[in-house]
């Protein structure tokens, strides 16, 4: 079940909003009957609402009757300030990464215990690449949700730490202790990484991204490369993001 469910007496907004709620990484295409149940709609009332998304381009509704995130709801979420000036801010340096190295770079926000992917340069390298923009995963098995974790609030890193840790792959890390003690190693160095913990044949580095250039400030994005291996180039890949982080930084 979703996490926003409508209530007797709720609103037509509140609504309207459980019905966008219902859909997330893993629940991209819901039919009507899913839709209803995961937003704790009536059948009917879903139906009805569903209707009036889809024509306000906010929902599409597919041949096979399934439903899915429509166009507008993408570009109205893109108007957003901390996604417009961080992607205007970040896109250069995300160009002279790609050009230096011509590996797959994302650009990604902390949104609650999750990690939502605002920019992404696909790279050349047959590397299984899991994210698109727009998508959401896990903090704990990606390089920039683990750069971000680490420098989350307490309350969210401990939010994360106590429930069960999903098993992607056979090398996710799923160990609350092992997870934490990279999380602080991750503020130490000033980076984080995964060997093949979110698709097997990728490894994947992240850095924080802080508003301003002082040690201190607030970390409100990460920056984060995806490589078949990190064997012999990681210094090399840690520095290149480090210097993309400050100058994005400083253009924030």
């Amino acid at each position: 079940m979703a996490g926003n469910t409508a209530q007797p007496g709720t609103t037509v907004a509140q609504r309207v909003v459980a019905l966008l709620g219902a859909f997330d990484d893993r629940h991209r295409s819901l039919t009507l009957s899913r839709l209803a149940e995961r937003a704790g709609l009536a059948l009917p009332t879903a139906h009805r609402l569903a209707g009036e998304l889809v024509a306000g381009g906010l929902l599409q509704r597919r041949d096979d009757g399934a439903y899915v995130v429509g166009r507008r709801t993408w570009d109205i979420g893109l108007l957003a300030p901390v996604q417009t000036d961080l992607r205007r801010a970040a896109s250069p340096f995300l160009q002279d990464i790609y050009a230096a190295t011509l590996a797959t770079v994302h650009l990604a926000v902390r949104e609650g215990t999750e990690v939502l992917y605002v920019e992404r340069i696909s790279g050349r390298a047959s590397v299984p690449i899991v994210s698109t923009v727009g998508s959401r995963l896990p903090l704990h098995c990606t390089g920039v949700g683990k750069a971000l974790l680490a420098h989350a609030p307490p309350d969210v890193r401990e939010a994360v730490l106590s429930r069960p840790l999903r098993r992607v792959t056979p090398y996710t890390v799923v160990q609350p202790g092992t997870l934490a003690r990279q999380l602080d190693q991750a503020v130490r160095d000033g980076y984080a990484s995964t060997v093949e913990e979110m698709s097997a044949g990728a490894c994947s580095v992240g850095v924080p991204i802080r508003r301003g250039t002082a040690d201190d400030a607030e970390v409100v994005a990460a920056l984060g490369i995806v490589v078949p291996s990190l064997k012999r180039d990681r210094s090399r890949l840690v520095a290149s993001l480090q210097v993309a982080a400050r100058g994005i930084g400083r253009s924030l």
